[in-house]
């Protein structure tokens, strides 16, 4: 098997903001002034939810907006994708109005650059935000930057806010003022390696700069985030704020050893992720149980069953993730990276972050690992924000007309 979403020459539109080097920028819309903080208003609209936020270039969130559709969906046990649209339609411009109002802004003409997500995602959705963006940078003459959904997800481990020691400077990596940018702080510096958990991707990627990563693992079915949504919908469990947060809740009070479940591809040694076998073995194991309890479904099983199939399951997932990322590990040590950044709406969750902690202290030299706080791990504005702050402190931007969105937009293959 192959890993999906992994440029190997196949794709069309492939993310590349540095051109063929990775490393030549290009200010196609013009820069804001870089040499003292400036404010940017990211739009956010891939999927589900609709966010808005101004972020100042030096980490500070200075006004966010979010409309859930959690309500919307919750009847389907999934996102549809025409109900979305319609949703963000209708929300949109109140968003964006009252991220800039709580930002303390009159208007558009009060930020100094616009970012929004362009891709990967749900296309219909993507085109909301794009061309709210993109009407708003022309009318206003903007700077406009088109976002990597999940470069912003990656990118939000190195915002100073996002660290625990954020208030003390000398735990933030210092980037020096040049003549033509202001002296900046990170939470963290490249390289890295970054586990990227989300609703529809589960990688490992190795990060050497801004539009710069070489992907070492990736999925080859579903995603991590795709496997908790399906376990949730096959117990009964609310979805509508994503099956994620409802097992891990259920799962707290089951017994993680309770039910036998496979371990996927655990004699296979390389960084790639597959979780098709482990749902089928949960939804074997849950009708097993329905039969034993001489139930009519498995939604009549009892709340402890649940507890014990959400625990087992979610134990055996994030077994999956130890095992690759102990490898990937192995790998970057070689290369002298010993930095994690856990990113995406799964790391979230507190029994990955738990684990993972742990198991970056126990190696024989610790690494550092880096989450942003759960509430930025989702998708929201502040990440599109945040993500074109940084292409623009490399002299990045995109031109707004005509810019089209990609439902699937893969990194540029890098060595």
């Amino acid at each position: 098997g192959r890993a999906k979403a992994v440029d190997h020459g196949q794709w069309p539109n492939v993310y590349k903001p540095g051109g063929s080097d990775g490393m030549t920028f290009v200010a196609k819309s013009g820069l804001p002034d870089r040499t003292k903080p400036f404010t940017v208003l990211g739009i956010e609209s891939s999927c589900d939810d609709t966010g808005a936020a101004v972020i100042r270039s030096d980490g500070i969130i200075l006004g966010e907006s979010l409309a859930s559709q959690q309500e919307i969906h919750e009847e389907f046990g999934g996102i549809v994708p025409g109900l979305a649209r319609d949703a963000h339609m209708e929300k949109i411009d109140g968003v964006v109005e009252e991220a800039l109002r709580n930002a303390g802004m009159e208007s558009v003409d009060d930020v100094d650059a616009i970012g929004v997500t362009v891709g990967p995602g749900l296309e219909i959705c993507l085109r909301v935000g794009c061309n709210k963006a993109k009407e708003l940078a022309i009318e206003h003459n903007k700077p406009f930057v088109g976002i990597h959904h999940l470069e912003a997800h990656i990118l939000m481990a190195r915002l100073p806010q996002a660290s625990a020691d954020s208030d003390d400077p000398e735990s933030l990596f210092a980037i020096p003022a040049t003549s033509e940018t202001h002296e900046s702080f990170r939470a963290m510096e490249f390289p890295f390696l970054a586990l990227l958990v989300s609703g529809g991707h589960c990688q490992l990627l190795k990060c050497m700069g801004i539009g710069r990563y070489s992907i070492i693992g990736g999925t080859m079915d579903d995603s991590l985030g795709e496997a908790f949504d399906k376990t949730a919908r096959l117990l009964g469990l609310p979805v509508g704020g994503g099956g994620g947060p409802a097992v891990e809740k259920l799962a707290r009070d089951g017994d993680p050893t309770a039910v036998q479940l496979p371990i996927p591809l655990r004699n296979r040694r390389d960084c790639d992720f597959s979780y098709a076998g482990l749902k089928t073995a949960v939804m074997k194991k849950a009708d097993d149980l329905r039969q034993e309890r001489g139930l009519e479904r498995i939604d009549d099983l009892s709340y402890e069953d649940k507890a014990n199939i959400a625990a087992s399951f979610q134990n055996n997932a994030i077994k999956h993730i130890e095992q690759r990322l102990g490898y990937a590990m192995t790998m970057m040590e070689e290369e002298g990276i010993r930095t994690l950044a856990v990113v995406g709406g799964v790391a979230a969750n507190l029994e990955l972050r738990t684990r993972l902690d742990a198991m970056c202290a126990s190696r024989e030299a610790a690494w550092d690992m880096f989450v942003p706080p759960p509430r930025l791990c989702t998708d929201q504005g502040s990440m599109s924000a945040w993500a074109a702050v940084e292409r623009i402190m490399e002299g990045s931007s995109d031109e707004a007309e005509g810019h089209e969105v990609f439902a699937r937009f893969p990194f540029s293959f890098q060595e």
